[in-house]
């Protein structure tokens, strides 16, 4: 195949797999991975998750008067379906997140309530984006925060580049990813393939490996080694380990994806995946309903991606995180508006577990924010430093979250 014809037909086919030459070019100038095997995942549930009924305040007198038809009873002496799951004689886990519990009981959830964004937005969009770009109320920063962590990491050892360094589990590149720094964004490692007719991708291949040492060149054999190794990991025969049964949801399925990735040693760094229907203005329901369906599914995928890594949890950090709270008070149709400070959960085997982090602030009329909703008592950007820099060891916070002068960690990692 002639040269120009392949860089005509063969950046056509690399558009077909997620990646564009101006990914080949990034690739080849990023910094190298780091050598420490440590993964951050983040997973966004983006539509406002009400945290009140997510890590239940049981013990505050007030969460029942605010909301007296969807608020989680009381956790029973005998263990019921329908009430929380205590964590602390205060606080609880909403029954449909029955799946994390034994997780909180080994010490690998760390809790953390009343945190979020400092920003006053109510706008799912502009909070959002807040949360990704690491900069509340400023609308022109350009890139997210992950990608900040990968283009000025400076503490990764010397080594190869990894095309597969940050891969998000989502249609597009999401907004914290977006950036210098290169990152694959795919909604299944099935999809991740050189799509062509008859002999193309062989040849294609053929003209990477035997051409001049130019970056291009180097790149794509890197890129064709890569998805070589996932196809050798063969996905549709992946079976989890030690039982390991995902809910056949798509966030399910994506973490189960996250976990191959993992353990097929592609050199994945930082993950995300995210989760919609967290915006439950109408019938949100309280033990069952709308709500209790969404943590269902979402604490057993996170559930079953612990048990199938097992050991590797050592060096795997999660974090959970949504774009604000929901309104303390329950609204007129049985659901709630949207509000301010929200709920995280860190999970791994080098998190203080076992215990909720933050400082309440309390639910009376007074301690609320602007008088509705949840206070704030903890920035993001204190749990997402202490992520970073406790986890992946960097010690760039400047530039990952310019102009944040709050406490670098909340002691949810030891």
């Amino acid at each position: 195949m002639h040269r120009r014809i392949f860089m005509k037909h063969g950046a056509m086919a690399l558009m077909t797999m997620g990646l564009s030459p101006s990914f080949l070019r990034r690739t080849a100038f990023t910094l190298p991975p780091s050598a420490k095997g440590k993964v951050l995942i983040c997973l966004f549930q983006r539509g406002a998750a009400d945290a009140l009924n997510m890590l239940v305040p049981h013990a505050d007198p007030d969460y029942y008067k605010l909301r007296p038809t969807i608020g989680i009873p009381r956790p029973s002496r005998i263990a019921a379906p329908s009430t929380a799951i205590d964590l602390d004689g205060f606080f609880g886990l909403h029954p449909a997140l029955n799946a994390l519990h034994p997780l909180y009981q080994r010490g690998l959830l760390a809790p953390i309530h009343a945190v979020g964004s400092p920003s006053a937005t109510r706008s799912h969009f502009d909070a959002q984006d807040y949360m990704e770009s690491g900069t509340p109320d400023r609308k022109g920063t350009k890139d997210g925060w992950l990608n900040r962590y990968l283009a000025t990491c400076d503490t990764c050892e010397a080594g190869r580049p990894e095309p597969f360094r940050a891969v998000a589990m989502t249609q597009q590149t999401p907004r914290i990813l977006q950036g210098p720094a290169p990152a694959v964004a795919m909604t299944s490692i099935d999809a991740f393939t050189v799509r062509s007719t008859g002999g193309m991708t062989e040849r294609l291949e053929a003209l990477y490996r035997t051409g001049s040492a130019d970056l291009i060149h180097a790149t794509g054999a890197e890129t064709f080694d890569a998805v070589k190794r996932l196809r050798e990991a063969d996905p549709s025969r992946y079976a989890p380990a030690r039982g390991a049964e995902y809910p056949r949801s798509e966030f399910g399925q994506r973490l189960k994806q996250v976990a191959q990735l993992i353990k097929a040693n592609v050199g994945l760094e930082v993950a995300f995946a995210d989760m919609g229907g967290w915006d439950t203005h109408v019938n949100q329901g309280a033990a069952t309903g709308q709500l209790a369906n969404r943590l269902t599914d979402f604490g057993a995928s996170i559930a079953a991606f612990v048990t199938d890594l097992d050991d590797r949890m050592d060096d795997v950090l999660i974090l959970t995180m949504s774009e604000f709270g929901r309104m303390a008070r329950q609204n007129g149709n049985g659901g709630t508006d949207h509000g301010h400070a929200g709920a995280m959960f860190a999970i791994g085997g080098g998190v203080k577990g076992g215990r909720v982090h933050g400082r309440w602030p309390g639910l009376a009329r007074e301690q609320l924010h602007e008088g509705r909703d949840l206070a704030l008592t903890t920035d993001f950007r204190t749990v997402f430093s202490e992520a970073v820099t406790g986890h992946l060891g960097t010690t760039r916070l400047d530039t990952l979250f310019p102009g944040f002068d709050g406490p670098a960690r909340v002691g949810v990692l030891g």
